[in-house]
């Protein structure tokens, strides 16, 4: 019997875009305008039509510190909002249009990619306790706390905040705390501590609102994976390996796919606090 054909993500993924013909220029401008409509199905039919233009950009940037998957995630957030910003009046092809976007989103991701820390539970919910206490004295204060401040605010010895201090170095604003098995909530994971949201928030509908919204814009699988990790509409929180299972995949994949969409919704967070000008 002969050995199987392993095939690569790469090679699975490129076989699902391929399936998307290539539209002419007349069938674009028909997207675009019912796009500025707000016609869902004709966002989505641009965005799979123009698939495989961010795979061509991707390959540009090879060898600069991500995969070849993960240079085509970058560059498919900025499709993603090339789509949303063409307009039919522009007067040009829209792959003219979107290739500025997604070698930006892709230039942008080399260099802004989180790093995947990992942490014990109760380490990460300090921090995070940690990081909501800076925000609210530095906003109460007008400047820095000093760690001192932090400490009497939390009711926890100063040698415990200079512990987690230190852990903080380790890390930047742009770096994602991934936890053991499930006690945050995705809120608690995906919220960006440099812009809290309004106080409104606090209200548990409205962070739930607030929490569908962001994981419906994600891929499907990302999508499952996220309900799944996380508990969204039912009880049990499934493990990566459960999810794996669930979905095919390995459990490495499955936390592969989990990273992927924990960033996606923290840009998603920080772009529900900007009022005005692009992401990009």
């Amino acid at each position: 019997m002969p050995d199987r054909e392993i095939i690569s993500p790469v090679k699975i993924y490129m076989r699902e875009i391929s399936r998307y013909q290539i539209l002419t220029a007349e069938q674009e401008i028909d997207l675009a305008r019912r796009i500025a409509t707000g016609d869902e199905e004709a966002r989505q039919q641009m965005i799979n039509a123009n698939l495989r233009l961010v795979v061509k950009n991707a390959r540009d940037f090879m060898n600069r510190g991500l995969s070849f998957l993960d240079l085509i995630e970058e560059g498919n957030l900025g499709l993603m909002h090339a789509v949303q910003k063409f307009d039919a009046d522009y007067g040009c092809r829209f792959s003219t249009y979107a290739t500025w976007w997604i070698r930006q989103a892709i230039d942008r991701g080399i260099m802004n990619q989180a790093r995947v820390i990992r942490l014990p539970i109760h380490i990460g919910k300090e921090l995070h306790a940690m990081y909501r206490a800076e925000s609210y004295l530095r906003s109460l204060l007008e400047r820095d706390p000093t760690e001192f401040e932090i400490a009497s605010h939390l009711g926890k010895p100063i040698h415990r905040i200079q512990s987690l201090m230190d852990a903080k170095s380790q890390t930047s604003s742009t770096d994602m705390i991934v936890v053991g098995e499930g006690e945050l909530s995705l809120y608690d994971v995906v919220e960006d501590e440099n812009s809290p949201l309004p106080e409104e928030v606090a209200d548990q509908n409205h962070r739930d609102k607030l929490v569908n919204q962001w994981v419906d814009m994600l891929d499907e699988k990302e999508r499952i994976v996220v309900k799944l990790r996380y508990g969204l509409g039912q009880q049990k929180m499934w493990t990566l390996e459960d999810i794996g299972s669930h979905i095919g995949v390995t459990r490495e994949r499955a936390r592969q796919i989990q990273v992927i969409a924990l960033q996606k919704l923290r840009r998603l967070v920080r772009l529900d606090h900007i009022q005005s000008g692009d992401v990009f």
